[in-house]
């Protein structure tokens, strides 16, 4: 089952598991959010279309982040008058997982979970810089034995590197231009 909705002065296709990128809206993640603006119903029954909305329809969603979009160039220019103007703008967006559609006798939900991952999120994970939960999990909990025999242990210093002999290479410094002697000056 699909649906359109109207969203932000747009419209989206949307099915129920879909991740969508919107205009800003109030919430924070983790919220649910509810579109009663359905413009189309689709599923096993055929097609239904609204005049201008379908009566009852409604589709849910979880806020997953807000965020700043992509960054996009203003650029002016005046030819031959030396008027050139660069400005940027970052419009905030929000990202959306569609979770359930219901309208025309028909329902339809998502039995997946949702994942409050931002993006720069994943894109650190799949760098391998973001440390993963499972790891911090995975670690066995410390022994009240085990931090005392630490502390009893001397503690163990690293071998220093051996540090390279310092090289300063210092440009001759500039002697100042000798003064002429004032004939006056210097007899006197």
């Amino acid at each position: 089952m699909y649906a359109v909705i109207k969203t932000g002065g747009k419209q989206y296709r949307v099915q129920p598991g879909d991740v969508i990128v919107v205009e800003k809206l109030d919430g924070e993640a983790g919220s649910n959010v509810s579109f009663g603006d359905v413009l189309m119903l689709g599923g096993d029954k055929g097609v239904t279309l609204g005049a201008p909305m379908i009566a009852g329809a409604t589709v849910a969603a979880t806020l997953v982040e807000t965020r700043k979009g992509e960054k996009i160039k203003i650029f002016k220019k005046i030819r031959r008058q030396g008027y050139r103007r660069t400005n940027g703008h970052r419009q905030m967006e929000s990202v959306l997982r569609i979770t359930g559609i219901e309208g025309a006798g028909e329902k339809a939900k998502w039995d997946g979970e949702t994942s409050l991952m931002t993006k720069a999120e994943m894109n650190a994970r799949a760098r391998g810089l973001a440390p993963r939960v499972e790891e911090t999990e995975a670690k066995p909990a410390k022994t009240k034995a085990a931090p005392k025999a630490e502390a009893k242990a001397p503690a163990a210093k690293k071998a220093a590197a051996p540090k390279a002999e310092k090289t300063e290479t210092k440009a001759p410094a500039k002697k100042a231009p000798a003064k002429k002697a004032d004939k006056a000056g210097d007899e006197a």
